[in-house]
């Protein structure tokens, strides 16, 4: 579904030019569960930005369901980013005066659905939320904040969802019980999710991890026989590692 092809990210400063990616190639395909990990300044932020069309690469080739998007007009890229991409961020964006169910609908309104109060109630109830759809961010919890920002991803239906440092402001107990909502998501209906993080304890419920360091890829692990766990930890799994 997703392929990058020789990826370089190039920004330039005053100081002189920041290679933020260089050479990356990534191939994900449909319905996969795959963190990307790497240390401030390791190009992770900048590939998930490059994949949801936020932002351009300065070279290479990025095909979507094997369409080369660098070949797309900027009205194109902003359809597809809405159509395809759901975004969930570590500070859950939500607007203080407005309760779950509105914060859910967002999304529709750009698209001019008429139903919009009933997809995002069907969204909060696949994130296990109906009963707080009347509630404002200050009466929820930070995992239920979470919860919320992850249903308004999904209304929209999304090909792929991509969560930025989605745990960052968790304790141990929420993070795993917002990526096994993730991973529910990427198994039961093949929703690709794509997590950038830091936390190895957070990588550890996903089913493939991808190591970067200083705008490369370094290594590219796959996780086999994914066993349940308790509420409060993250899967056992057996890694295989594949350095890259």
């Amino acid at each position: 579904m997703i392929t990058l092809e020789g990826i370089e990210k190039v920004y330039r400063t005053e100081a002189g030019e920041v290679r933020a990616l260089d050479g990356v190639s990534l191939h994900v395909q449909a319905g996969e569960f795959i963190a990307i990990m790497g240390a401030s300044g390791s190009g992770k932020s900048t590939m998930m930005n490059i994949i949801g069309l936020l932002d351009d690469p300065t070279a290479g080739t990025y095909l979507l369901d094997g369409a080369d998007v660098s070949k797309l007009d900027d009205n194109t890229r902003s359809r597809l980013r809405g159509r395809l991409f759901g975004f969930v961020f570590q500070s859950y964006n939500l607007v203080p005066r407005m309760t779950a169910v509105e914060q859910v609908e967002l999304p529709l309104l750009y698209q001019r659905r008429h139903n919009r109060r009933e997809l995002a109630l069907e969204a909060l109830e696949r994130v296990g939320l109906a009963d707080r759809a009347h509630h404002h961010p200050n009466q929820l919890s930070g995992g239920q904040q979470q919860r919320v920002a992850i249903a308004r991803s999904l209304v929209v239906q999304p090909n792929v969802i991509l969560a930025d440092e989605p745990t960052g402001a968790l304790d141990t107990k929420t993070s795993g019980e917002v990526m096994r909502i993730f991973g529910d998501l990427a198994r039961e209906q093949q929703i690709t999710v794509v997590v950038v993080t830091h936390e190895q304890n957070i990588a550890e419920f996903t089913d493939r991890t991808v190591r970067m360091r200083d705008g490369v890829i370094i290594s590219d692990e796959r996780r086999l026989h994914i066993m349940p766990a308790r509420p409060d930890e993250p899967p056992v799994a057996e890694i295989t590692g594949v350095a890259l």
